[in-house]
């Protein structure tokens, strides 16, 4: 009986040890046309452990024998096979349009698309790389609802970018996301190749946000960069393209003739002397003699037709049976738009991607990724003088060029300034472009290692991580000297250089458990966080330096007394403690808890809480929606969460001594007064509900994703009036909120086997307001000229003035107003509304003009294949929007120079002309000059984003030699854009145009090989 029990005793240990025996399965997937799937989502049944498929759609994982492994792709049938001791497990995924088994990336790990209670929005690599740009940033322009991205033309400068809207205040420089490249924290990926990235989720509520605390108040995007995968051969995939940059939407300045037809109406002297003196010089028009002979198009002067831009990049993946890797290395070069030979933005980029099972219980790797950068910045002047250069000046102007060098006038300019013709200014954009020099060399190197023990096999793991990011910036502007004219020159070099570098470390251990128990399914995880970050920066100037280039050092100048000198650094230290719980009960009802204690050495206030939490219902579950057939999949879903900004300074004021000088019994007395200001500022905290809800439905065909949030950043750092004394002084006392609903529906057909389709459109409205200002009335910003205002119930700095009801348009209308005639005005000049109806037009009229920020944002692609043939087709566009044209309104300062062609054929000319325009002589004028809504425009536009054609040769042959698998593809990328604004772009980063980066259309044609 004794032998029986132990021998049945045995029996039973073996086989639970045999049950619980974890093992390394392996397989591929494939589809019905027997080829790989990459990027299929494989988690053990029942844990966070997962991971995906490669390019060829290899996969590995570990796994208990009794273990269920769940295979999931959008376009396919979810299918969950046993592993039943197996370690090679090959799957045959059906096609469908299931999306909700997908798994995507959250804070600090992995989570099911059906088990999200919070809005994250995930975008692949390949939808990545349709778009021909080297910022990542920029390819996700109309992809992601809530997310603005407005891009930079010039060379190698990164796209502002923004997440459910701005809570900050002015919001230019401390509303940018955070982002989390493979663990390690950025406030910006201008490194980063859009090709070396897997995936990418942005995390838009404050429910996913909070575990990252006090730098996720803007949103965060998590990027996972291209790994290997186990016993696999090595793959070489290339990628590339080659294209040409089209400038767009070139703005039309006045040219010779209307520029002398306005400068006829505007009945000025002097300007009318001008245009004769330049007659006398240049002399007159064959076709119109009474207009000199010169008609110069200064944008096309300046700007080529059109500029080169390609990427390249190389990789090779693949791994035995204990060690995978990746590695690659990717040049990019974008030429600027500009007629000069310094704009232009080149990267190198090397990356390596390491993993190593030690054993069954531990896992290390190491990652790497070097960015070398070199960007030559053209002088922002040269667009300026372009917009406001008059017609009538040549490029160049030998004559004066011979005589300067006759008199032996060193470095003698060729080019032509408009002091020649007595204008005040040079005017010529050349004198910017030709005799500046700036250029900044950028070095990058994102560095990380990771060790991953599994404590209890498939349900505890700890994690530890450590990722260093070193950046060097090194900057050189060096003016040339030059002389045209007594007042048009620079007699001396100057050089400013200087060296910025940061060293950045972070540590974290993360300890993840992952159970199942009956319909139960429970993760907890538990982590620390140490951050230490370093900034040093040196600067110094001098002047007097040598005209060769290798001598374009400080040390090389001849003039002591210039030389100048600035250094500074600052360094912040940081500890966290975080978790999160995450619980589902039968995936039907969903339940998310974090809590991160932040901690940092940067503000008084060291410490602060972060909770937040989500719930979710999936009511497609639930018998009573049996009868629903058309109804897939449907969850409910709401999150609250609250985090940080500090992105916002330490202390703001300053001690001030001022002298004084007193008579007292006829004798003079010097004293001082001391002003102290300083105060100490927090971080901001930023409060987000989020209600939303996922659907699928009609046969897994259409997918429809839908939220609405409110967000108030609580105690937002806004400028506070000092007492009894003038100034302000910053505190953590405002209270700004964005709000808003965002939608995405995507629909995928199919009409044959081979003929299939997508359509996919998404929006966002966004609410912007200001809800508290600590008691004051309102908080102005811009400039006295150019008015912002913040005030309650209105968006942030929102443009302020008089608000335009039309132009006089004859004596009869100034005579019938007594505003008019009280002020002296004249046909021709703009009626302003009376909103008090007081019969004067004071500061009391001045109304809310609009605000940069837009009110619906939106975007749609369309997409079809027919058997090897892709096409696609992206679109986006905005609405609600105001751009100030402040380039229109520096008339004030500079009112001797061109005007836009719009302006010149459309200004008053008499009864009828315009209710628009003011006249040419009303233009300077000072109460036209007055800002109001005459400046202030439409900022709406509608454009085709992306157009992609595309041919895949899959395991073809030429000449009975196998080639490789390739993709050609030809693309254009913003071919098309509408709007109404008076300017180059409509995008306009903070809603003021004083000329800006023209951004180009851009044509490429690329080839992908895989080898």
């Amino acid at each position: 009986m004794k032998k029986t029990l132990f021998v049945i005793s045995l029996m039973l240990v073996s086989t639970l040890l045999f049950a619980q025996q974890q093992l390394k399965v392996k397989g591929k997937v494939t589809g019905t046309d027997n080829l790989g799937i990459p990027g299929v989502s494989i988690v053990v049944k029942g844990s966070s452990s997962g991971t995906i498929t490669d390019l060829d759609g290899f996969y590995t994982i570990e796994a208990n024998s009794d273990d269920i492994i769940v295979f999931s792709f959008i376009g396919f049938d979810t299918q969950e096979i046993p592993v039943g001791g197996r370690t090679e497990i090959d799957v045959l995924l059906q096609e469908s349009n299931q999306l909700v088994d997908e798994v995507v990336v959250v804070g600090y790990g992995t989570q099911r698309v059906k088990d999200l209670t919070s809005a994250i929005t995930t975008v692949k690599s390949e939808e990545l790389v349709k778009s021909p740009n080297g910022q990542t940033m920029q390819a996700l322009q109309g992809k992601v609802a809530g997310m603005q991205i407005i891009n930079a033309g010039a060379p190698g400068t990164e796209p502002t970018v923004r997440i459910r809207g701005i809570g900050s205040y002015p919001g230019s420089s401390n509303s940018t996301p955070l982002y989390v490249v493979d663990g390690m924290y950025f406030d910006n990926i201008d490194f980063l190749n859009p090709s070396d990235i897997e995936s990418l989720s942005v995390l838009k509520d404050a429910s996913a946000s909070a575990i990252y605390g006090v730098r996720a108040a803007n949103g965060v995007v998590l990027i996972t960069t291209k790994k290997g995968s186990v016993s696999k051969k090595a793959t070489v995939t290339y990628e590339g393209y080659i294209g040409i940059q089209v400038p767009q939407n070139v703005l039309k300045m006045a040219n010779a003739e209307q520029f002398v037809e306005y400068i006829n109406q505007t009945g000025s002297a002097a300007d009318l002397q001008f245009i004769d003196n330049a007659m006398q010089r240049y002399g007159r028009s064959r076709i119109n003699p009474n207009v000199p002979d010169v008609n110069t198009d200064w944008y096309s002067e300046i700007m080529k037709k059109t500029a080169r831009q390609q990427n390249h990049s190389i990789s090779m993946t693949g791994g035995s049976e204990s060690t995978t890797y990746s590695m690659g290395v990717s040049y990019y070069e974008q030429q600027g738009l500009l007629e000069t030979a310094k704009n232009s933005y080149e990267r190198l980029n090397i990356r390596g991607n390491f993993d190593h099972e030690v054993n069954n219980w531990l896992k290390a790797g190491m990652n790497v990724n070097v960015s070398n950068g070199t960007r030559f910045i053209a002088s922002d002047a040269a667009w300026f003088n372009a917009y406001h250069a008059v017609p009538i000046l040549p490029k160049y102007d030998m004559e004066n060029y011979d005589e300067l060098v006759a008199a032996n006038i060193s470095n003698a300019s060729m080019y032509a300034s408009a002091q020649l013709l007595d204008y005040r200014g040079a005017q010529n954009p050349f004198f910017a472009l030709d005799y500046g020099n700036n250029r900044q060399n950028i070095r990058k190197v994102l560095t990380g290692m990771y060790t991953d023990i599994q404590l209890i096999p498939s349900k505890l793991n700890f994690k530890t991580t450590y990722s260093m990011y070193i950046m060097d910036l090194k900057s050189r502007n060096v003016g040339l000297p030059y002389y045209a004219t007594n007042d048009t020159k620079r007699e001396l070099s100057s050089i400013s250089s200087s060296k910025t570098s940061n060293t950045n470390q972070f540590l974290d251990n993360v300890l993840t458990y992952n159970d199942s128990f009956g319909s139960h399914n429970l993760s907890v995880m538990l982590g620390t966080s140490y951050r230490d970050e370093w900034y040093d920066y040196l600067q110094g100037y001098a002047e007097d330096i040598p005209i060769n280039e290798n001598s374009w050092y400080i040390g090389q100048s001849q003039s002591e007394t210039s030389k100048t000198v600035n250094d500074n650094a600052e360094r912040i230290y940081g500890l966290s403690y975080f978790g999160r719980i995450s619980y589902n009960f039968n995936s039907k009802y969903l339940a998310y808890f974090t809590l991160r204690r932040e901690g940092t050495s940067k503000y008084q206030e060291k410490w602060g809480t972060f909770p937040a939490f989500g719930l979710g219902w999936v009511l497609s579950e639930e018998s009573f929606m049996d009868g629903a057939n058309f109804i897939d999949y449907l969850k409910l879903r709401g999150g609250w969460g609250r985090l940080g900004n500090d992105k916002i300074a330490r202390q703001d004021g300053a001690n001030t001594t001022n002298p004084v000088y007193l008579a007292i019994d006829d004798t003079q007395i010097d004293a001082t007064t001391t002003t102290s200001t300083f105060g100490y500022l927090g971080w901001e905290t930023v409060t987000g509900t989020n209600f939303g809800l996922n659907a699928t439905l009609f046969g897994n065909k259409l997918d429809i994703e839908a939220d609405y949030y409110v967000r108030d950043t609580e105690n937002a750092a806004i400028p506070v009036s000092l007492k009894l004394q003038s100034g302000s002084v910053l505190k953590n006392v405002g209270v700004i909120r964005n709000s808003g609903l965002e939608m995405a529906v995507n629909w995928n057909g199919r009409i044959t086997d081979d003929l299939r389709y997508n359509v996919g459109f998404n929006f966002a409205t966004l609410k912007n307001e200001v809800r508290d200002l600590y008691g004051q009335e309102y908080l102005n910003g811009g400039s006295a000229e150019f008015r912002q205002r913040s005030q309650v119930g209105e968006p942030l700095l929102s443009f302020y003035g008089y608000e335009v009801a039309g132009v006089y348009q004859n004596q009869s209308d100034i005579d019938n107003d007594p505003v008019a005639t009280d002020n002296g005005l004249m046909p021709g000049d703009l009626k302003f509304v009376d909103q008090d109806g007081n019969d004067i037009i004071d500061d009391d009229d001045k109304v809310f003009l609009g605000s940069y920020f837009p009110n619906l944002t939106y975007g749609g692609v369309l997409g079809v294949s027919y058997k090897n043939i892709d096409f696609s087709m992206n679109i986006m566009g905005q609405s609600g929007n105001k751009i100030l044209n402040r380039k229109r309104g520096e008339i004030i300062w500079t009112n001797d120079t061109n005007i836009d062609a719009d302006l010149a054929n459309n200004l008053w000319n008499g009864d009828g002309t315009s209710n628009e325009y003011p006249s040419a002589s009303g233009l300077r004028r000072g109460w036209n000059q007055n800002f109001s809504d005459y400046l202030v425009e439409d900022g709406s536009f509608f454009r085709i984003q992306n157009v992609r054609l595309a041919y895949h040769l899959k395991g073809s042959s030429l000449f009975g030699t196998g080639v490789p698998d390739a993709i050609v593809f030809l693309t254009a990328e913003r071919p098309l854009t509408v709007f109404k604004y008076n300017g180059f772009n409509p995008e306009v980063p903070n809603g003021i145009d004083r000329q800006f980066y023209p951004v180009p259309s851009v044509y490429t044609i690329g080839l992908n090989l895989k080898f």
